[in-house]
């Protein structure tokens, strides 16, 4: 009986466990599944050979390696370097806070230029009623430390010049040298200092004829511009030069804004980006400068923004071009800040013109175009062919009035 009974009871637990263990797996499954689903992990890891690859070189180089960050950074620029994009790209945080800067028209600094000459030093010009010249920096002053870091010849300017700059209101304690003097500390206040993307003057052989020079679009250049049309007309311009040569570009939004100061109305460029429908910019009736004669100046280096501007008054007959062929860049990048303040650019449309044109690469061709050769300061050869232009348009105008 015990064996039976033995027997029996072997054979009902050997049941009960075959279907204990059904239900375990039945429920690891289901359970499983359900994780999953919330994490996704049907998916596969999408960098597991980047994971094994770097896990190699940290067990087996045999070299001085780069820290976390800078190989992180390494694996970004690798991973934009296959998408054979020129824009889309990647800055360290001391590039993107001055790409920033350059954007927003203002920041946080002491009011000194900083150039590196043959030698590899950094020379200080400080500029008039700004706190460098007040704490008493001389021109050619030769900037040693900046908050105790020492600077070297492999330094770049664009590192001396991130740190220098900072919050407005706080101090930054520099160490400098005049000449062959022991070297000096200083400590200097950082105050707003704003970086104006609009320059104005009137010809001075022809007081008529204004001249509106935009290095770039920013977020103030909007006011800038109209604050110099204004200006210009108020002193008795009656004819307008719009030099854009140089400018590489900037705000999407800015150069729509100042192509409106020009048009009455229509459309001044188009947009398709990813996944979405096509959108249109109009001009808005704002166009501070109506019927004023206008002349656009470009050359190989007007780019991007300052295409869409150049781009959209050529096309609706509002301004003749005078210069040479333009850069050809016909896209748009977003800006994204990433954890430690360096940032992506990202390229997330393209834009046409008003006729829909795409310049990608090829650039705007100017009504009249202008050879570089022999051109200088003195001889502007652009310039003065567009006041030429513009005085035999005035002569014709005047003979088609009698």
């Amino acid at each position: 009986m015990k064996n039976i009974d033995f027997e029996k009871n072997t054979i009902f637990s050997r049941g009960t466990f075959a279907l204990l263990a059904a239900v375990v797996l039945m429920v690891t499954f289901l359970a499983g599944y359900g994780t999953c689903i919330v994490q996704r992990c049907s998916q596969p890891d999408e960098f597991t050979l980047l994971s094994q690859a770097h896990g190699i070189l940290r067990e087996n180089f045999y070299g001085i390696a780069p820290d976390k960050t800078q190989f992180e950074y390494g694996m970004i620029r690798g991973m934009l370097s296959e998408l054979e994009d020129p824009y889309t790209t990647f800055n360290e945080p001391g590039a993107a806070e001055l790409d920033a800067d350059r954007r927003s028209g203002a920041f946080g600094g002491i009011g000194a230029h900083i150039n590196k000459n043959s030698n590899g030093q950094f020379i200080l010009t400080p500029l008039e009623n700004y706190p460098a010249i007040r704490a008493g920096i001389l021109t050619n002053d030769q900037l040693l430390s900046v908050d105790g870091n020492s600077i070297s010849t492999e330094t770049t300017i664009e590192e001396v010049i991130w740190q220098i700059r900072g919050e407005i209101g706080t101090s930054v304690n520099l160490t400098i040298r005049t000449g062959t003097e022991a070297p000096r500390k200083l400590s200097i206040s950082r105050i707003e200092i704003e970086i104006p993307s609009v320059s104005w003057h009137q010809m001075e052989q022809d007081t008529t004829i204004g001249v509106v020079d935009i290095e770039r679009f920013s977020h103030n250049t909007e006011n800038e511009a109209e604050e110099a049309v204004k200006a210009l007309v108020k002193s008795g311009v009656t004819r307008l030069i719009l030099d854009l040569r140089g400018n590489g570009g900037g705000l999407l939004e800015s150069s729509v804004s100042v192509a409106n100061l020009f048009l009455e109305d229509g459309v001044i460029m188009y947009q398709a980006s990813r996944g979405e429908k096509e959108e249109s910019f109009h001009a808005s009736s704002k166009e501070v400068a109506k019927d004023i004669p206008l002349v656009v100046l470009v050359d190989n280096y007007s780019a991007s923004a300052a295409e869409i501007v150049a781009a959209a008054l050529q096309e609706h007959d509002r301004a003749v071009l005078i210069g040479q062929q333009t850069f050809g860049k016909g896209s748009v990048q977003l800006i994204f800040n990433l954890a430690d303040d360096s940032s992506l650019h990202v390229t997330s449309a393209n834009w046409f013109t008003a006729n829909r044109t795409a310049i990608e690469s090829k650039g705007i061709t100017p009504d009249i175009l202008i050879e570089t050769n022999g051109q200088s300061a003195e001889n502007d050869l652009t310039l003065n062919r567009a006041v030429s232009f513009l005085n035999n348009s005035a002569n014709e105008n005047r003979h088609r009035s009698k």
